[in-house]
């Protein structure tokens, strides 16, 4: 072991730009395109619906006073948290600029962070199933009294079952549950008004549990949502229904969940999952179900309570059955809960409604159908809604390419497939799957901005092959007099899916670690040294700005090598890592972080550790070598 180096840790000045936002170009002429649907024309017939429009009397700019640019050195108002896809991670934009402001890794290793790189994300990843890739759909930001708290955000893996949380002080995923008897957790959404669960929505049948059994019978598989205790991460609990289930949404005032729900023929072929008029959407009594758990009345299934919500359940023949299922257009897709708890509204994607369901009826009525209020025409393909707080519904057309607006209570008096009430509709490029607006999903939308967030863009970029970018299209909707404004184009990788959108002022993350938030030992400078013990190294070093604790480290050919390394910078954005390639270790070092990683040393030689972000002048020059001895003959 060699004497540690000393450098003084040096710090530097933050700068303000504080430049003027220019103003925005009236209008972004949109090109002819080819889209996969009808509904050309739907402009012009809502010349005469002025009348279905408020005042802009809400503090809102005007669409033609709208600001979207933020120059350099200013701040955007929103955070947007968008999925990733198949890169299983989260996105992070600024709105209304676009930009990306950060990736945040969740299902899969990134080396940028050091994720899955240390033992501790590595340990989380292998510990939630082992698995290689995720794919993130749907990030829900948690909430108390309805509003965002700036504590979690929460993403579902589609592919493999899974739910992630994500800390906020910090930006990086920090639990990760693989979620019992279910095969493919398409829905992730909370209880409200406090996050007093997360759901996980599983969209596979299989027979439960599935262990060999029932293997050619696919009327005794079943599908299971699962709740989530947000502070632990365990599944509390799980209940069965009849049919795949899709996307979810909870209420607002603590007692229903909903989830939307295909395939009630319990089939396995396409034919045969669309041989029926109508499909499903499932209301979860939530204190019902509670109840059911608390009396025994469930069979533990890998580890979980399980109760039966299927439709033949003696839980479903009471007075308050625990899952009323609600008659609904064939194959649903989105459903979500209106600001005021007032609705729930579920897209119809095979039909041109929504079906919009009386969330207090539903609570009376003996027969759930009775609680649909309102059935409006939208146009072909709708699949997912979202709210300005205004009395305004936002669908996505998938195959009209569109996004429409529409008043919800006019939809509700009107005869069931009417059109009237239809505001507004516009193109977006090309086949929108999700949307988000500013806030919408909690009980005071901002009203303000919404994302498109399109499956395909054509020829709206430059081509790069065969495989194109996907399109987030940022929509200006806060002026109900001149409409809708189209206001920018930002190219995703596939595939987005969901997204929320939270004001800026709502979350605070850290500038540095807090080093009582994590459990590995804090190596300040002065402490680094190499403890040796029955074949293992403890290597403990802190890293500054051009060195780092010890210039060398000398451990024998077999030694597992622990390394414990600490960020002493307190200075924010200065990072450090600690790469040895040839050991395929790349951790990363944010100020007053420490992270730890182990290896087996099983080559004799020589491997330089150097830092992997570049930190100062003398950056190439921070680096320490390890040495390896060949082993006692």
């Amino acid at each position: 072991m060699t004497d540690e180096p000393t450098s003084p840790t040096q710090d530097s000045s933050e700068t303000d730009a504080g430049t003027e936002r220019e103003p925005l170009f009236d209008r972004i002429p949109r090109r002819d395109f080819m889209k996969a649907g009808a509904a050309a024309g739907a402009m012009g017939s809502l010349a005469g619906c002025t009348g279905l429009l408020s005042d802009q009397d809400d503090g809102l700019a005007s669409a033609s006073d709208v600001d979207a640019s933020v120059p350099p050195g200013e701040h955007d108002d929103y955070y947007a948290f968008l999925s990733g896809g198949h890169s299983g991670e989260i996105r992070v934009y600024g709105v209304p600029s676009m930009r990306q402001l950060m990736r945040i890794p969740v299902f899969g290793r990134e080396s940028a962070r050091g994720y899955g790189f240390d033992d501790r994300t590595s340990e989380m990843l292998e510990d939630a199933g082992g698995y290689s890739w995720g794919d993130t759909h749907h990030p829900r930001v948690s909430q108390t009294d309805n509003d965002y708290d700036g504590r979690w955000a929460f993403v579902n893996d589609k592919a493999n079952g899974r739910m992630a949380r994500i800390n906020l002080k910090y930006f990086e995923t920090d639990a990760i549950v693989d979620i019992p008897n279910q095969q493919g957790t398409h829905g992730a959404c909370c209880l409200l008004p406090d996050t007093k669960y997360v759901f996980g929505v599983g969209e596979f049948r299989v027979p439960m549990p599935n262990d060999g059994r029932d293997l050619t019978d696919p009327d005794s598989y079943t599908s299971t949502i699962a709740a989530i205790d947000p502070e632990t991460m365990n599944v509390e609990w799980e209940v069965l229904v009849d049919g795949n289930m899709d996307n979810g949404d909870g209420g607002k005032e603590g007692r229903w969940f909903f989830a939307t729900g295909y395939n009630s023929e319990n089939a396995t072929t396409e034919s045969e999952m669309s041989s029926s008029d109508t499909d499903w959407l499932k209301a979860f009594d939530v204190p019902a179900i509670e109840e059911a758990v608390e009396n025994g009345q469930y069979e533990e299934i890998g580890g979980v309570p399980v109760v039966d919500g299927t439709r033949d359940s003696d839980l479903n023949g009471g007075d308050r059955p625990i899952v009323r299922y609600i008659d609904v257009a064939k194959s649903p897709h989105g459903v979500s809960v209106t600001p005021d708890n007032k609705y729930a509204i579920a897209s119809g994607k095979l039909d041109p409604t929504c079906s919009v369901i009386d969330i207090e009826q539903l609570a009376e009525v003996d027969d759930p159908n009775d609680a649909i209020v309102g059935r409006p025409s939208l146009g072909m393909g709708p699949l997912h809604t979202a709210y300005d707080g205004r009395g305004h519904a936002y669908t996505t057309l998938f195959i009209d390419s569109q996004v429409v607006k529409w008043d919800i209570e006019a939809a509700v008096e009107a005869e069931a497939q009417s059109e009237d009430p239809v505001v507004e509709k516009i193109d977006v490029h090309y086949n929108p799957g999700h949307l988000i607006a500013s806030e919408s999903y909690t009980a005071d939308p901002q009203g303000d901005w919404l994302i498109s967030l399109n499956k395909l863009s054509k020829d709206r970029f430059l081509n790069v092959g065969p495989q194109k970018p996907e399109n987030d299209q940022l929509i200006y909707i806060g002026d109900d007099e001149e409409g809708m404004q189209l206001v920018k184009d930002t190219p995703s990788y596939a595939e987005p899916h969901d997204a929320s959108i939270v004001s800026a002022d709502k979350i605070q993350p850290a500038d540095i670690y807090d080093p009582a938030d994590y459990e590995e030992e804090y190596v300040d400078h002065g402490e680094s040294e190499v403890v040796r013990e029955d074949g293992r190294a403890h290597v403990k070093m802190y890293s500054t700005r051009n060195e780092f604790g010890l210039h060398e480290v000398t451990v024998q050919e077999g030694d597992e090598v622990t390394m414990t390394v600490t960020n002493i910078e307190q200075t924010p954005d200065i990072l450090h890592s600690l790469a040895i390639p040839e050991h395929d270790i790349n951790i990363k070092l944010a100020p007053q972080e420490t992270r730890e990683v182990t290896f087996t040393a099983d080559e004799p030689g020589v491997y330089w550790m150097y830092c992997a972000f570049f930190c100062s002048a003398l950056h190439l020059e921070m680096r320490s070598r390890l040495i390896v001895e060949p082993a006692d003959e």
